[in-house]
């Protein structure tokens, strides 16, 4: 495979939702090996560290948009990382953190891709709005924001709006999804393979239709944001909001595998790591596993 040069950029946030721990799920990545893995495959890795991320208490102004002068800042550093390390011809890998901090990332890739296609890898469909969320956590909002929909100040993140456009998006392995995000699946043409389909069809199925789906689409790039709470916490106990019956460990795998045989993969994001919730580093280890099978490692 072409080898890449990667800039890995942490981002040690709590804010998009309530569950302490999270923040640590970078370092516990690094922890994991993630260079030495990437580097082993024969990449070049730039490590640039964390973004600054204010360790104070988040502030609640308003119950269905916990956190969000927070998540704002994050979101606004972390686009303005990610549109840095494309300038530089760099493979942005992001490492969450929770799901909120896909709002900064594709709005850093907003203005470098036209036609982005987007792979999201998770149990929730994150596509609530202030007026459909059951919590007020934002990090069930990223994809919503992204589309355009949802606080304004969070969709106009470096002006490009909308990042995406939904009929780009694939989301894989849902199980988990508020009946508010159903209906804005419906009526914005968003394409899903809940579990459902995963267990009938088996995920080569789900990833050969997704990435000829996405070809027919003529996507200038595509990104892939994967929740670890998208496999099954069987495998990924260290997530913050685990739903059982998810993918398992070789399906995600095997789904790694196809994104990289594809050529077609242009930037990646692994969020939702908590090590106070996982068991002996478990999940990060897991996470990184993942990024071997992304970036070509081979098994012979």
């Amino acid at each position: 495979m072409n080898k890449l040069n990667i800039s890995i950029i942490g981002v040690p946030t709590d804010y998009g939702q309530t569950r302490r721990g999270v923040d640590m799920g970078p370092s516990a990545i690094r922890y994991a090996g993630v260079v030495e893995r990437l580097e082993a495959i024969g990449h070049v890795v730039h490590d640039q560290g964390d973004i600054r991320v204010s360790q104070k208490q988040g502030t609640i102004v308003d119950k269905q948009l916990l956190n969000l002068e927070e998540v704002i800042d994050v979101s606004t550093s972390l686009a303005n990382s990610v549109n840095e390390a494309i300038e530089q011809k760099e493979f942005p890998l992001v490492l969450g953190g929770d799901h909120s901090i896909a709002i900064g990332t594709l709005a850093g890739l907003g203005e470098h891709y036209k036609n982005l296609g987007v792979i999201w890898f998770d149990a929730h469909a994150d596509l609530n709005t202030p007026e459909t969320t059951p919590s007020g956590n934002i990090h069930g909002m990223p994809l919503a924001v992204s589309i355009g929909l949802g606080h304004e100040r969070l969709v106009k993140i470096r002006n490009n709006v909308p990042k995406i456009k939904p009929e780009n998006v694939i989301i894989i392995g849902a199980r988990s999804v508020d009946p508010g995000e159903r209906e804005l699946i419906s009526q914005q043409g968003i394409k899903v393979y809940t579990m459902h389909e995963v267990d009938r069809l088996g995920m080569t199925r789900v990833m050969e239709d997704a990435l000829a789906y996405l070809r027919e689409r003529n996507v200038d790039g595509l990104h892939l944001s994967l929740d670890l709470d998208g496999l099954d916490p069987l495998y990924t106990p260290g997530v913050g909001t685990p739903v059982p019956g998810g993918i398992t460990y070789r399906e995600s795998h095997l789904a790694m595998e196809m994104l990289q045989e594809s050529g077609m993969l242009t930037s990646a994001e692994f969020v939702e790591v908590n090590p106070i919730l996982d068991e002996k580093n478990r999940t990060a280890d897991v996470a990184v596993a993942l990024m071997g099978s992304l970036f070509g490692e081979t098994l012979v």
